[in-house]
This record gives C-alpha cells, sequence and structure tokens, in this order.
C-alpha cells in the first residue's frame, strides 16, 4: 500500500504544483521516519513519473533532487534507478539523468552498514552497464543515420560520464568488488560483469562509426580504463633501476656449494620468489645467476669442489633455466629465449670475469655454455653464432691462456659434460647380473677409481638428480660379496675387492654430499643393508659425536679374537671364506685389544705397526673402520693419553706399498687416505695436531674449520659479515662459516645477532643492500630463521618501547622488508616439499617452543596476547544479522581453515594480531611507522591473484584501523590486503573503501 501512497502523494504534488520545500515537508508528514527511504524505492518511484513524456518533467525532478540533497534517498538507489532507464532514443531523457549523477558522481562514499556498501558496488556495476549500452546505443544510431550533431553530443555526454568515473581508482575498485560478487551469485541482472563485457565488445565495434576523432580517442582511453579493472591489483610500479642483485647472487652460491644433490624444482620455486619480490627484469635475473656460477667456478678450491662448481654451472644450471622457462612468466611481451639472450649479450660484457673462468678451466667456458644451451632450445642457433662468434673475438685480444704445462691438462667442463651419459650407462653395467662373473664388474669400478674419474662422475650424477640411485646400486654392490658358497682364491679376491671398493665409493659420497643421499630412501626389502647400519653407528661426521662405549663396537668376542690372533700371527691375510662385513664390524674391537695391549707393554711398537700393516694390506674398508672408532675414542681422551691412539691412526692412514696387495691397490689408498683425513679433521684440530706434514699451497680439507681460534663467536658473526656487506656479495667460504656459526650458536642466537647488524645501519641504500645479503644468508635455514624472527625477534621489537628507537627508518622500513620476504618464502615452500639435506643436518629446536608460546587450546590467551591485551571489549563493528557472529580478531585463515597446528601459521596469526593492536592503540611511533612498511611491503610482493597469501591470517577489523594511515588508505591496497574470494572480505573491503 506504501508504494501505492507513494505515487499518488508525488501525482497530487505534481498537481498542485507544489515546490520542492512544501513537497519534502508534506512526504515527511505522512511517510514513517527513517534514516533513507530506500525501502519504498522512492528514487526509482520519483524517475518513473519524471521520465513519462519524451522529454523529464522538470517539477518531479526537482523533487529527486531535493531529495538527494537532504539524502532522503541513497546514492546507490538513484544510481540503480538511472540503470534502469533504457529509452536511450529520448537524448533529453538521458541527458537530465547524467546532470543528475553529476550532483553527487564526484563524492560517491558509503558510511552505512557492509551490505549497503556492497549495494554501492553492485549500483555502480549498473551504471557502468548502463553507461556503455548508452554509448553502444547512439554508435549504432550514427551507422544508421550518418554524423547527427544531437547524436553525437549525447554520445559524448555519455562518454564523459563514463570517463570521470573509470578515472577515479576508488570506483574502479567498488566495480571489482561487484564483479567478484557476481562471479558468486548466479543471478544475472542487468548489472552484471558479464553485461559490461558485451558492452565493451559493441562500442569497441562501434567506434568506426564515430566520425570525431578526438570523441573516437576518449572513448578508446574509457574502455581500456574498463578493461584494466579485473587486473587492479596486477599492475606494479616500476622496480628500481639497477644492475646487480645480492639475493640471486648467494642463492645461486649457496646452492653451487651446499645443496648439489638438491631437487631443481625447490630452486626455481625460490628463485621466482626471488625474482618477483623484488622485481627484477628477466635478462638481468639471468645474468645474474651467471655471474655467481662464474664466480663460483673461479673461487672454489681445486679438487672435489671445482668439479662440483662445474657440474653445477654446466648440467644443472641450464636445466633450471628450462625449467624457468616452462614456468608461467610474468614478464609479458617478451619471449623467454630473447631474455637468455640478452643475458648473455650482458655477461659477454664482462670480460674480466669470462677470461679469469677460461684461465681456471682452461677452455672457453662460454662457448661451451651457449652450445649446452643451445642443445636444450634455450638459445636459438642464430644467437648462439653470434654469441659464440663475439666471444672468440674477444678472446684473440685476451691474455694467452693456453701454457706449455696446461696444455695437455684435459678442462673440467669438457670432462664432467661426457661424464653425464657415462653415469646412465654405469648404472646399467652395475644393474646387470653378475653372479656368474663379477670381473668384468671390477673392471669398470677399477676405471672409476682411477685419477679424477670418480668425482668427475659423482658431479655429475648429483647435478643431474642421479646420485641417490647410484648410492642404491653401491649398497647393493656391497651387500653382493655376503653370499660366498665354495669359492677358490681368484674369486675370493674379486670378492674380497667388490666389497671394499663399493665401502670406499659410498664413504666418499657420504663425504662429499652428505649422509642423506644414502639414508633419505628406505630400503625396499625391509632389511636394513649393512653399509646404512654403519653409517648411522660408526662413521663420524662433522657434528657428529660417537660413543666408543657402543655396543655396535662390540661384536661377539670369539670373532674379535679369531681376527686379533689373526692381524698378530699371519703376515698374509687369506681371504678365502672371510665373511667382510663380519670383520668390520670386529674391527673396531680387535683395535681396542691392540690398543690396551701396547699401553700395558705386551706389546712394542713395531708389533703394533705390523698388525695395523696387515689390516690396510688388502681390504682398506678394515683401516676405515679401525679410524672410525679410534676417531671416537680419542675423543673421549684427556690430551695426554692421546698419543698412542694418535700414532694408530697415523699409521693406519699412511700406504702400504708391499709386493702381494690386492689389484687397484694404488688408487683404493688414495681414497681411504682422503676419507680418513675428513674423519680425523676435528679430533686432530681440538689439540693442533697434524695427520701427516702439510703440502705447500694446498688446503688439507676445503671449508674446513674456518672459524678463527679464540675468537667469541659473535665477533667472528659480526666480523664476517661486515667483509660481506662491504663486498657486496657472499662467497661459498662465507657461506660456510655462517653454517658453521648457525649451527654452533643456534637459530635464535644467529637470526638475532645478525637483525641487530641490520638495525645498526642508517644509510638508506646500505640498509636495502643488508637486506638482500641477509635474506640469501638467512636461506641456509629460512624456516627456523623465519619462525624465530617473526615468532620471537619482532614480537620483542614491537611490545617494548626501550626498543622502538631502534624501528625508526631506514632500518625500520629494511626489517619490515626482510620479515615479509621471509614470511612468503618460507610460506610458499613450506608446504611444497621436504626439507632440504642441508636443513636436516642440524637439531630440530623450535616445534616445542612455539606451543608454548602460542598454546593450542585457544580460550586460553597466549603469552602474546596477554602482553598485548588487544581491544576485546569493542563491539564486532562489522556483525549484522546476516553474520556469524565475528571477534574482533577473525581472519580469512580461519574462514578458510587453515592448519593453527602447523608452527608458522601460529606465528603469522599472532603477528598480525600484534600489529592489528598496534594500529589499535592510541600510542603512535616508529612502531606503527614499521607496521605501516610491513603491510606497504605485504602487497607490493603479492602475486596476482594467489590464494592463501600470509595476508590471509589479518584480522578482518584491522582494515577499519588501516584506512586511518595515509599511506595506507587507497583502494588498491585494501584491495589487496582483504581476501576477496570471501563474502565476508569483499563486504570488509567495500566498507573501506566505499568510506573513503
Amino acid at each position: 500500500m506504501k508504494v501505492v501512497n507513494l505515487k499518488q502523494a508525488i501525482l497530487q504534488a505534481w498537481k498542485e504544483r507544489w515546490s520542492d520545500h512544501q513537497w519534502a515537508i508534506n512526504i515527511k508528514k505522512n511517510f514513517p521516519k527513517g534514516q533513507t527511504w530506500d525501502y519504498l524505492n522512492f528514487a526509482e518511484a520519483l524517475m518513473e513519473q519524471a521520465m513519462i513524456g519524451p522529454s523529464p518533467n522538470p517539477l518531479i525532478l526537482s523533487y529527486l533532487r531535493y531529495a538527494i540533497s537532504s539524502q532522503m534517498v541513497s546514492y546507490s538507489s538513484v544510481l540503480t534507478a538511472i540503470s534502469k532507464f533504457d529509452g536511450f532514443s529520448r537524448e533529453l531523457c538521458v541527458m537530465s539523468l547524467l546532470e543528475i549523477m553529476d550532483m553527487f558522481c564526484h563524492r560517491l562514499n558509503c558510511h552505512g552498514k557492509a551490505e549497503d556498501c556492497i549495494g554501492l558496488c553492485r549500483a555502480l556495476l549498473g551504471v557502468l552497464v548502463w553507461l556503455l549500452q548508452g554509448c553502444a546505443f547512439y554508435c549504432e544510431k550514427l551507422r544508421e543515420l550518418g554524423p547527427s550533431p544531437s547524436i553525437e553530443a549525447a554520445l559524448k555526454a555519455c562518454q564523459e560520464r563514463l570517463h570521470h568515473l573509470m578515472s577515479s581508482t576508488k570506483i574502479r575498485a567498488l566495480v571489482h568488488i561487484a564483479r567478484l560478487e557476481d562471479q558468486v551469485s548466479v543471478s544475472m541482472s542487468s548489472g552484471s560483469w558479464g553485461n559490461a563485457e558485451q558492452a565493451v565488445l559493441k562500442v569497441s565495434d562501434g567506434l568506426v562509426n564515430v566520425p570525431n576523432q578526438t570523441l573516437r580517442a576518449k572513448l578508446e582511453e574509457s574502455l581500456s580504463l574498463v578493461k584494466s579493472i579485473p587486473l587492479m591489483l596486477s599492475v606494479q610500479s616500476d622496480p628500481p633501476v639497477r644492475a646487480s642483485f645480492p639475493s640471486v647472487h648467494a642463492f645461486i652460491m649457496l646452492e653451487g656449494t651446499m645443496n648439489l644433490t638438491g631437487e631443481i624444482q625447490p630452486m626455481v620455486e625460490q628463485l621466482m620468489m626471488i625474482k618477483r619480490m623484488q622485481r627484477i627484469p628477466a635478462p638481468l635475473f639471468i645474468l645474474e645467476i651467471w655471474k655467481a656460477c662464474f664466480t663460483g667456478l673461479i673461487e672454489s678450491p681445486e679438487g672435489t669442489e671445482e668439479l662440483k662448481w662445474t657440474a653445477f654451472t654446466f648440467l644443472k644450471i641450464p636445466q633450471v633455466l628450462l625449467r624457468l622457462k616452462k614456468y608461467p612468466q610474468s614478464d609479458k611481451g617478451q619471449d623467454f629465449v630473447e631474455d637468455v639472450n640478452a643475458a648473455f649479450q650482458f655477461l659477454l660484457k664482462l670480460t674480466p670475469l669470462l677470461d679469469k673462468a677460461d684461465q681456471r678451466c682452461n677452455c672457453d667456458c662460454l662457448s661451451m655454455l651457449l652450445q649446452e644451451c643451445n642443445k636444450l632450445g634455450l638459445l636459438s642457433d642464430p644467437n648462439t653464432e653470434n654469441l659464440t662468434s663475439k666471444r672468440t673475438e674477444d678472446r684473440e685480444f685476451s691474455p694467452r691462456l693456453k701454457t706449455a704445462e696446461n696444455a695437455n691438462i684435459q678442462p673440467n667442463p669438457g670432462l664432467i659434460l661426457r661424464a653425464e651419459p657415462t653415469v646412465t650407462n654405469i648404472l646399467k653395467t652395475v644393474d646387470a647380473d653378475h653372479s656368474k662373473s663379477p670381473e668384468g664388474l671390477l673392471g669398470v669400478l677399477g676405471h672409476m677409481l682411477s685419477g679424477k674419474s670418480l668425482d668427475l662422475l659423482l658431479a655429475a650424477a648429483a647435478a643431474t638428480g642421479k646420485l641417490k640411485s647410484f648410492a642404491r646400486k653401491f649398497i647393493k654392490l656391497n651387500e653382493f660379496p655376503k653370499h660366498i658358497s665354495g669359492e677358490g682364491s681368484k674369486s675370493a679376491s674379486v670378492r674380497a675387492l667388490l666389497f671394499d671398493i663399493s665401502f670406499l665409493m659410498l664413504c666418499h659420497v657420504v663425504q662429499t654430499y652428505g649422509s642423506e643421499v644414502i639414508l633419505s630412501d628406505p630400503s625396499p626389502s625391509g632389511e636394513t643393508p649393512f653399509f646404512e647400519t654403519w653409517l648411522q653407528t660408526c662413521m663420524p661426521e662433522e657434528g657428529k659425536t660417537l660413543n666408543p662405549d657402543h655396543p655396535c663396537f662390540r661384536p661377539e668376542p670369539g670373532k674379535v679374537e679369531s681376527l686379533v690372533t689373526l692381524l698378530n700371527n699371519s703376515s698374509e691375510m687369506k681371504l678365502v671364506q672371510v665373511k667382510w662385513h663380519e670383520i668390520c664390524l670386529s674391527t673396531p674391537a680387535a683395535i681396542l685389544e691392540v690398543l690396551n695391549a701396547w699401553e700395558n707393554g705386551v706389546l712394542s711398537v713395531e708389533a703394533v705397526q705390523k698388525i695395523t700393516d696387515n689390516i690396510k694390506g688388502k681390504v682398506c674398508s678394515m683401516a676405515i673402520c679401525a679410524v672410525a672408532w679410534l676417531v671416537a675414542h680419542v675423543r673421549m681422551l684427556g690430551r695426554d693419553e692421546r698419543e698412542k691412539p694418535q700414532t694408530m691412526i697415523r699409521q693406519l692412514v699412511t700406504p702400504n706399498f708391499a709386493e702381494n696387495t690386492l689389484q687397484f691397490y694404488n688408487e683404493r689408498v688414495i681414497i681411504m687416505s682422503s676419507i680418513m683425513e675428513h674423519m680425523c679433521a676435528d679430533v686432530f684440530q681440538q689439540t693442533g695436531a697434524v695427520l701427516r706434514a702439510p703440502v705447500e699451497g694446498q688446503e688439507p680439507i676445503p671449508y674446513r674449520n674456518l672459524l678463527p681460534a679464540k675468537e667469541p663467536i659473535h665477533k667472528a658473526l659480526s666480523k664476517q659479515f661486515q667483509v660481506v656487506l662491504r663486498k657486496g656479495w657472499v662467497d661459498s667460504r662465507a657461506l660456510h662459516l655462517f653454517e658453521s656459526l648457525l649451527n654452533m650458536g643456534g637459530v635464535f642466537w644467529f637470526t638475532n645477532n645478525l637483525i641487530k647488524e641490520l638495525l645498526k645501519e642508517t644509510r638508506q641504500e646500505w640498509a636495502t643492500r643488508v637486506v638482500e645479503l641477509l635474506y640469501s644468508i638467512f636461506c641456509l635455514d629460512t624456516h627456523q630463521i623465519t619462525l624465530t624472527l617473526l615468532g620471537t625477534i619482532l614480537p620483542n621489537l614491537l611490545t617494548d618501547s626501550a626498543h622502538w628507537h631502534s624501528l625508526s627508518d631506514p632500518p625500520g622500513k629494511a626489517l619490515a622488508k626482510l620479515s615479509v620476504w621471509c614470511a612468503l618464502s618460507s610460506f610458499s615452500s613450506h608446504h611444497k616439499g621436504p626439507l632440504s639435506a642441508r636443513q636436516r643436518k642440524r637439531q630440530r629446536e623450535d616445534i616445542e617452543d612455539y606451543n608454548s608460546l602460542f598454546p593450542l587450546d585457544d580460550t586460553q590467551p597466549s603469552k602474546l596476547m596477554r602482553l598485548l591485551s588487544s581491544n576485546e571489549d569493542e563491539p564486532a563493528a562489522l556483525s549484522s544479522p546476516g553474520d556469524r557472529s565475528m571477534s574482533s580478531s577473525l581472519s580469512a585463515s580461519q574462514l578458510h581453515t587453515v592448519n593453527m597446528r602447523d608452527p608458522l601459521n601460529r606465528v603469522l596469526a599472532n603477528l598480525f594480531l600484534l600489529v592489528s593492536s598496534i594500529l589499535g592503540s592510541k600510542m603512535a611511533g616508529p612502531h606503527t611507522q614499521f607496521v605501516q612498511s610491513f603491510l606497504e611491503e605485504c602487497v607490493d610482493c603479492l602475486e596476482q591473484g594467489s590464494r592463501g597469501s600470509i595476508l590471509q591470517f589479518m584480522p578482518f577489523t584491522m582494515v577499519s584501523e588501516l584506512v586511518k594511515l595515509p599511506a595506507l588508505a587507497k583502494p588498491r591496497i585494501i584491495l589487496a590486503i582483504t581476501d576477496l574470494t570471501l563474502p565476508l572480505g569483499r563486504r570488509v573491503a567495500a566498507k573501506a573503501i566505499s568510506a573513503l
């Protein structure tokens, strides 16, 4: 009835010619009091009556204007009413509707409930469709009737309003929300985004009919603004212009030095993460990867490390680039192959770097790389030829690389590239059945031991992901000699050699690439092979302490006695019917017997020498098992008691060149000595003793014992970091030093001290450099370090006012950037795959701490929340009957049901609660500035369309607090920080943007 009465009232006022003022007084008497009269469809009723004839009714329009000015009707109801008018042929009516829009479109806002704000979004989408349809209608008319001033004027009027609306980021943001609402609700109302897209197509088609060039250009501009709405979040400011990117460099250094066996995909993900967060252009990004590879090649210590870097550069990195090529690229319009070409063009200019690498490797490194990239389809043939010829020309003028003595040495890159197919062949050979004639297999293995073949093959296998299957095959081979049936002396020696060579190779693999390569895959048969058992219980490794009295070193007494007798009497060990794995397990106990006898004066030095000669005379594995136990034993002794066991170790390390040793003795001894040297390094260093006289200019074991003696570790950390900062990049040596400091001091100590280094930095560009370097150093164990940084260090800084001064800019802003980078990296990689071997090596020290800091029973406030006493008492600003009642800390992650048992999720949720309470408090300072920088960085690093970013842990009520900070009160930022996939997220965003 009310609607009918309303129509009658409008007609009566028109008949009696009431002024707008009179009309308002009368209408307010007869109708109920309310904030707006939208529920009566008041604006629509007035509009209908005003637009009955060919031209609008001026009196009723004046009533509508009065209703808008006195806020009797909401803007959204007026816009909705306008968008329902479809008589575009009545140009005068359309003009008057456009003039009504002009009354308020420059100050569109809504301070009502969330539903009203969503209503405004929908109304704006409706009016956008209406304006586009108007433009399409007039373009069509121009086609039918030819040039017409009145139609052109109407088209121009529609275009101007369209442009005015779309130029406003705020209005585009509100339409964006309506578009997302529209995707969820199936109703195809006239104001749906699908209709807008159709209208855009119609206008685009009709543009050819617009004779006025200026108008046509303006229409095109307006259309492009409409088309940009779905992409609002992907538009990013240009990245800062610079040439070097320490994070990429250091990350490649880290992977090449410590993670050659790592999977390719996690490395690709991490690289893409760095590229995206720092917005690095693709050619410079690829260039930085190559620069790091060449630097690694040049500075790697000779021997195994150099081969590892060569394999990393020539085998692994091309594969990484191949994956990057398949990765969905964010750089539009540029082909990846072109980017690789551009990167090589830049690299060619770095002649000193390339010359030094060529000198080191004794070949033209770049040309070989270009060939590899060309094979994989990363470079086109013409580009490859062009780049190769340029490098050849440059080399004409570079210092002579070939000298007489290195002319015969084969360059490593060539050897590595040839070793890669050999690995596959060897794997096939070892797989064949050798029970009938194992001699053939022995030939292959002997060949592998000669020169640097083994290291070459292992490096090639590690870089191509075949090392695990390599190790599995050798474990199988090591098990093979267990099974003896009646054998002659020839087959006994073959069996002894198969056992020994496979044992040596496996020890070497463990020391070069870590025991994870061997232990990560459980054996299919279910029983643990001998070597795995021995490795876990008996083999000394860096950072692993063994108990010399462990039962594993104490086999059956009978076997030990017979072994001692055998070693003591026989001048020559018999091989027939010997079970080598049992002998290896009995050796430590036999050595203990010998040592006790020597110390008690029962044996002379000569007798002990004879025994040790016997041990290493045939099978080197025995000597290794003996040294493994002696190392564990020496570790437990005082300095004065160490002399005799250390003498035994030296005797075992020295090769025994007797006449009757088994085949391949010299090759096996070289590997044996290197294995023992690694085992003893830590123990001998404790007392400053040496295993053997040092060789001039040769590091005994690269990257071992880098910590300066007699210096507190915090000084060593600070000093090394300052060196790295001045240099501008992290080298392999520094990474190893940082890793040993991390293992020694623990995660909290390491992270806290490096953050202190960051907060000291008061110069803008240096603070930025520190962030990039620290981010890459933190890649040593991103997950643990991120938990400590976000869960302990930041809350300490933010909740204690004594620390606030340290958060002022530039260091505060730099810390915010670093925190976001770490959080994003950890969050994106954490759920994707297993930890790398490097990160598993250290004891996990976090999970219990985080559960006590942030208890799981959510009714009990966590320590952090008690610290903060957040504004729980304020009523929820957004609750409405349709909502489930919102606690003031409800976030998208809770609505997406994210697993809160995960420490990282707990830490992020609590950090955002802390941030929220800082924004809600009445106290401003550097800590609020930090929060602002933190959120701006979150938005900057946001990946377009990514669900599940760290922002999902932000409480929804925080948005209304954020808008109070001028720097964050921008439509794009609000769209970015709210989860628009959720109805609640869209309502929060609409409410915040409408109020801007």
